[in-house]
């Protein structure tokens, strides 16, 4: 995480901020509303003119002007006139309150109104700044631009805001046994599906996933295209040949070109891992690596816990958003397992009960290499080392998503 800082910040249109975080704070230039304005389409009055008005006694009030969204009116209302008014026009000078229109009736063409219901004042009036004051703070550095916010962003004038933009991620497979033109499979062929899957993955982080095909097993050719990533992108994913035996193109050519750690995690699926850092080519700056396992599997659950968290903080989120969210969940069939000196994340299904709480029940197969069963998981279970959680008992979940 100390190597993945967020990228500098730079400046965006509001419109196009949706989806980054703000890197400074934002307070308001202007008030919102800037004006006074009617909630409600209806009529302008002076509150005292409706006094005691009511169906059984309705008032009957001469209307002397007309005023629309978009418009203004210089008709100073007095006490015992209305002007006509629609939503978000501005209130006339004079008038304190309005009355909506379901509460009255047209007579004489439109020249008189009948009012049957009092008013008091300030009724269906939004006041100036009612929702923003000029010089409020409305965000913090670190928030989410989501299409809300970046609405309120626009209706103060806050364009551009500074943001942290999208890291760009290069994510590749490399193998001469991978293929993903829909040829029919060839003997020791098999078709491509991590690179599909961390591709979206990725794009779900809220990063701009570069697609950098398949490598053939050609240690020149894959060092072309890392440098190449580490030049154009921000942080690059690859997935396979970070065992601790394997004699991998990848492992050799990011071994003797980049800063590495190749690891093994006390965890299960996704014990290789490997993580370093790559300068580019003019030696200004350099771009992490995330070394995946390449069972498809253990690569979407090392993904999850270590390149993920990552990549969210390279984007600007802060501390307590970066991971995915945690709950004790109920393990309605228990999630049995065996000793082995690792923490095992479970796929599981995850839905809230009547009692309030999530209750979340094993996918079916859990080999690293079963992924068809994992995709349906929506959480995924931390079992400690030991024999498992009994069925009723609490297990930590992290929910990959809410619904």
């Amino acid at each position: 995480m100390s190597n993945c800082p967020p990228l500098p910040a730079v400046e965006v249109p509001c419109r196009a901020a949706t989806g980054l975080v703000l890197a400074t704070e934002v307070r308001a230039a202007e008030d919102v509303p800037p004006f006074a304005n009617s909630a409600v389409d209806g009529y302008a009055v002076v509150a005292a003119s409706l006094a005691g008005a009511s169906a059984d006694e309705p008032v009957l009030l001469p209307v002397v002007g007309e005023v629309a969204a978009g418009a203004s009116t210089d008709r100073v209302l007095r006490t015992g006139e209305a002007i006509r008014i629609m939503t978000g026009a501005p209130v006339p000078a004079g008038a304190d309150a309005i009355v909506m229109v379901e509460d009255t009736e047209r007579l004489d063409g439109g020249a008189t109104v009948l009012v049957r219901r009092a008013v008091s004042a300030g009724d269906a009036v939004r006041g100036v700044g009612d929702d923003v004051r000029a010089g409020a703070l409305l965000y913090a550095a670190g928030t989410l631009v989501t299409p809300a916010v970046a609405g309120v962003l626009a209706s103060v004038n806050a364009s551009p805001v500074t943001c942290v933009p999208r890291p760009r991620v290069a994510v590749l497979s490399t193998g001469d046994e991978l293929i993903d033109d829909g040829s029919p499979l060839q003997p020791g062929q098999i078709r491509e599906s991590n690179r599909t899957m961390l591709l979206g993955l990725v794009a779900d982080a809220g990063c701009d996933a570069v697609d950098l095909g398949i490598v053939r097993d050609d240690e020149a050719l894959l060092e072309d295209v890392l440098r190449s990533a580490a030049d154009s992108c921000d942080a690059i994913v690859t997935s396979g040949g970070v065992s601790m035996g394997d004699y991998d193109v990848v492992k050799a050519v990011l071994s003797r070109i980049a800063r590495m750690r190749w690891m093994q995690i006390a965890i299960k699926p996704a014990k290789p891992f490997a993580f370093g850092m790559l300068a580019t080519l003019d030696g200004t700056r350099e771009v992490p690596v995330f070394g995946l396992p390449g069972n498809p599997v253990s690569s979407l659950v090392s993904y999850e816990l270590l390149a993920r968290p990552a990549l969210r903080q390279m984007a600007g989120h802060p501390a307590v958003t970066v991971d995915r969210p945690t709950v004790e969940a109920v393990a309605d069939a228990g999630l049995p397992r065996r000793a082995d000196g690792k923490t095992h994340f479970m796929r599981v299904f995850a839905s809230f009960a009547a009692d309030g709480r999530v209750h979340v029940a094993s996918v079916g197969a859990q080999g690293s290499h079963q992924l068809a069963a994992t995709s349906l998981a929506n959480a995924i279970a931390e079992v400690p080392d030991g024999y498992g959680v009994a069925p009723g008992g609490s297990v930590r979940t992290i929910l990959l998503s809410v619904g």
